[in-house]
């Protein structure tokens, strides 16, 4: 049976109807997709879409709040998304 995004960390019903509108419907499909693979698809279809939401996609995938991020990461998704400005 597949388990519903809200059982990860950070992913409310919101971000779970967005993420399966680009076809990440699984906690699975998201590991294996990765943060940025996810956030840049989702960027395409949500321009409005930001920093923090790369952040708790991140917390996500490595199951912990995406405010305890280390600052290392916060640091390389932060480069990550300066490149869609």
């Amino acid at each position: 049976m597949m388990s519903d995004l809200t059982s990860l960390k950070n992913i409310g019903k919101e971000m779970e109807r967005k993420l399966k509108s680009i076809g990440i419907n699984s906690p699975d499909e998201l590991k294996k997709i990765g943060s940025k693979d996810a956030f840049f698809r989702l960027k395409l279809r949500y321009p409005e879409i930001c920093l923090v939401h790369l952040y708790t996609l991140q917390g996500a995938v490595d199951d912990m709040e995406y405010n305890q991020l280390p600052e290392e990461m916060k640091k390389d998704l932060k480069k990550f998304t300066d490149q869609w400005k």
